[in-house]
């Protein structure tokens, strides 16, 4: 068992009357802290015609809570030509790690440019001033043959504290969701599954830079190499596809993973006309020693789409959580509502009975996960 939970609290960001930046939505935001401690989102702002750029705005508090933000600007827009298609632009879905040994916050980003959605890095010290340093590329891994750059990926997030890689090795790593349908590029090519995956559905992957090569070049981040899958589909909840969600947080349990999964009907192809999905929350623990291991994970969502504001939006019945950030001692979610507005949840632990308690201790003892997701005895003969 996961013993964690959120309890929603409401609306902190709608988007702004009049203003053209925000006329399709505010959703999806990241978040940080600037040198001077103040509190920060760093919400996708989406204007007409689908493009999306990066702003930043801080959080107002009351009595510690989270309760709205003021607005201070556009800290990325689509300015780089692998950005821009000759259909759609946008940076989009920004998620933010503040890493304390690199005295920086690692922001990664969709980039929506002539291939489709790809991911891209950028980094700050103060959140107001970001430098790019460019789409992520892929280190070539011989046993999946494949180039997981050929791939539309979303949903990535760094750790904040280096890990062990698969050799031991001090890491940064990164969990990220590789797409494997080309049908949307050149119709007809359809999906083409790396060696190992036999679950064309969308999963978490994980991949690792050492660090001691980010330490002398903080490029490095942009080649993550050992590139395996961490968890697929396995719920009713996550029935179309799972996904990343806030950085992964150190809890007693493990590192917590706040993910999101969806269930419904999507049509073939990447026309998202006459989808009808739904976008829930789970959580799952992953092993400190060997952070692509699931250690448990939680069979039913521990958040779902139930006030107006995530039924009714640009997507419906959409609750898409992307940070989290601890406040006074207690932590709080920041998620996107129906893509169209930004909620605030704390996060609470629930207690665990003495039968939840042995368990979780079956279900977690012994597991691993195989190169598709599934989980497995590693006693099994």
């Amino acid at each position: 068992m996961v013993p964690y939970t959120l309890t929603r609290l409401g609306v902190v960001m709608a988007p702004e009357p009049g203003n053209p930046l925000e006329a399709e939505g505010v959703l999806n935001p990241a978040s940080g802290r600037t040198p001077d401690g103040r509190l920060f989102l760093l919400p996708r702002l989406v204007a007409e015609g689908n493009v999306s750029r990066v702003g930043l705005a801080e959080v107002s508090l009351r009595d510690g809570v989270p309760v709205g933000v003021e607005r201070r600007g556009v800290v990325l827009a689509p300015d780089m030509g692998w950005e821009r298609g000759l259909s759609n632009a946008g940076v989009e879905d920004p998620r933010t790690t503040w890493v304390p040994s690199l005295g920086l916050h690692l922001m990664t980003y969709v980039a929506f440019g002539p291939l489709g959605p790809k991911l891209a890095l950028a980094v700050s010290t103060d959140l107001h001033t970001w430098e790019r340093l460019g789409p992520v590329q892929f280190q070539y891994q011989a046993d999946l043959d494949t180039d997981l750059n050929l791939f539309p990926n979303k949903d990535a997030v760094f750790f904040p504290t280096p890990v062990p890689g698969p050799d031991g090795t001090p890491c940064y790593a990164m969990l990220h969701r590789p797409m494997w349908d080309l049908g949307w590029l050149r119709p007809g090519e359809g999906v083409h599954l790396p060696a190992g995956i036999t679950d064309e559905r969308a999963g978490i992957w994980i991949s690792y830079v050492p660090a001691a090569s980010v330490e002398a070049d903080v490029r490095a981040l942009t080649r993550p190499q050992d590139h395996r899958c961490v968890a697929m589909s396995e719920f009713a909840f996550e029935e179309l596809k799972i996904g990343g969600g806030p950085p992964p947080l150190r809890v007693p349990e493990g590192w917590l993973l706040i993910h999101h999964g969806v269930t419904g009907y999507v049509p073939s192809g990447w026309d998202p006309t006459g989808q009808d999905v739904t976008y829930a929350a789970g959580a799952m623990l992953l092993d400190p020693a060997d952070p692509g291991r699931v250690l448990a994970r939680t069979p039913e969502p521990i958040f779902v789409p139930e006030t107006e504001d995530e039924l009714s939006g640009v997507v419906p019945k959409v609750v898409f959580p992307t940070a989290i950030e601890e406040i006074d001692g207690v932590h709080y979610v920041f998620y996107g509502m129906a893509d169209s507005k930004i909620g605030v949840a704390r996060l609470d632990r629930v207690s665990l009975s003495e039968g939840d308690r042995d368990e979780a201790q079956i279900r977690t003892a012994g597991q691993r996960v195989s190169p598709d997701g599934a989980i497995s005895d590693v006693h099994a003969g």
